[in-house]
């Protein structure tokens, strides 16, 4: 079993958003930090910090956030960015406040754009984040969308054939897989991220998307009960199933 990082409390509890060491150190010294049944009254402490931290600590009578490293999934809505740097509304907007004070900070694993809706990780883990989207692991990544015009019907060859060319590009797509639903929507795995690839791959054989939504990354679905807007934190052995192809 490995060791249990220690760390002390008043940089803990900062890190993960509570305040500045000083706020902190008010809170310590309110009495309002909970750890094992016992209030804590020393905000230099050395603690031992795990995944169980959550159970074993509270601030003001509420379980402590997850200590790093931290994985979300999210139902991402229609109208939200993934920048920091866009303007609007951002879909760190949809989390706790504190959580965008978190050191390390928390990441989108990958973007969606504004008008394109459904699952998306958030990390504070660049390890795990890096590890997603990397290009050597071609992790599949399934949309279904909806579009303006019926599909031909030699679109899944078209997109299969790893020879479609994009717009501006010069290399070829990798092979995708396109599942028919009607008439007027599909589903569509791919294992690339280049910029609005499955808009742009609908593009290129005539059609338009006029809405996507994300169902699947590796082998994590969107949980039906993950209503627009909402998230839940994943333990790390279910974090690590998108790997799971």
């Amino acid at each position: 079993m490995s060791k249990a990082l220690m760390a002390r409390l008043d940089r803990l509890l900062a890190n993960l958003g509570y305040g500045s060491r000083k706020d902190v150190q008010a809170l310590v010294a309110g009495g309002k930090v909970v750890l094992d049944g016992k209030v804590l009254k020393d905000a230099g402490l050395r603690i031992a910090v795990d995944a169980t931290l959550p159970e074993r600590m509270t601030i003001r009578g509420a379980p402590v956030d997850p200590p790093a490293p931290l994985v979300l999934i999210m139902h991402k809505p229609l109208g939200v960015t993934c920048s920091h740097k866009e303007d609007g509304e951002k879909i760190y907007d949809l989390l706790p406040r504190r959580w965008r004070l978190r050191d390390p900070g928390l990441s989108t694993v990958g973007r969606l754009d504004k008008e394109t809706s459904g699952l998306i990780l958030i990390t504070d883990d660049g390890d795990f984040l890096h590890r997603v989207i990397s290009p050597k692991r071609h992790v599949p990544k399934t949309y279904l969308a909806t579009l303006d015009r019926p599909l031909a019907g030699a679109e899944d060859e078209v997109f299969a054939a790893g020879t479609l060319m994009l717009d501006g590009e010069e290399k070829p797509l990798l092979p995708a897989v396109l599942d028919v639903v009607d008439a007027k929507t599909a589903r569509l795995t791919i294992t690339e991220g280049r910029y609005h690839q499955v808009r742009r791959m609908f593009a290129a054989v005539g059609n338009h998307v006029v809405a996507l939504h994300r169902e699947r990354i590796g082998g994590l679905t969107l949980p039906a009960d993950l209503e627009p807007g909402q998230h839940r934190i994943l333990p790390a052995a279910e974090a690590e199933a998108v790997f799971d192809v």
